[in-house]
């Protein structure tokens, strides 16, 4: 009679630590991927809400947009990022973005949800295009 041969306690073991090791390994690379993505992101959602305000205030004699169903004139997805002037924050993909439009200026800011865990970068705009990472 001939006997099945398994695996021993020993040999499982040893597996379960490989896989842990390249877990390790692997995690935190797939965060920092995903935290630079995020900030990717938000600096180019800032971009453009800005470049829309400015458009705006090219096409109406430099005034700039005062709502957000204004802005959308310009990019259709300004209201996924702000809301109209109440001053409250969207968070979209770690990010939460903060928008103040006047007749005279706006501010586009968008701060990480989580700090250095969806996001490290604060990134505004105001009135003339200007892009600030803090």
């Amino acid at each position: 009679m001939r006997r099945k041969r398994g695996f021993t306690l020993v040999e499982i073991m040893i597996v379960v630590a490989i896989i842990a090791l390249l877990a390790a390994i692997a995690i935190p690379n797939l965060l920092t991927a995903r935290r630079t993505a995020n900030e990717a992101a938000a600096k180019a959602t800032v971009r453009s809400l800005s470049t829309s305000a400015e458009t705006y205030a090219t096409a109406h004699s430099g005034a700039y947009p005062d709502s957000v169903a204004n802005l959308t004139e310009y990019i259709s997805s300004a209201a996924n990022y702000c809301k109209d002037q109440a001053g409250g924050e969207t968070t979209v993909q770690g990010y939460k973005y903060a928008c103040t439009l006047n007749v005279g200026d706006y501010t586009f800011v968008a701060t990480p949800a989580t700090m250095n865990t969806t996001g490290s970068i604060v990134y505004t705009a105001t009135t003339g295009g200007v892009l600030t990472p803090l």
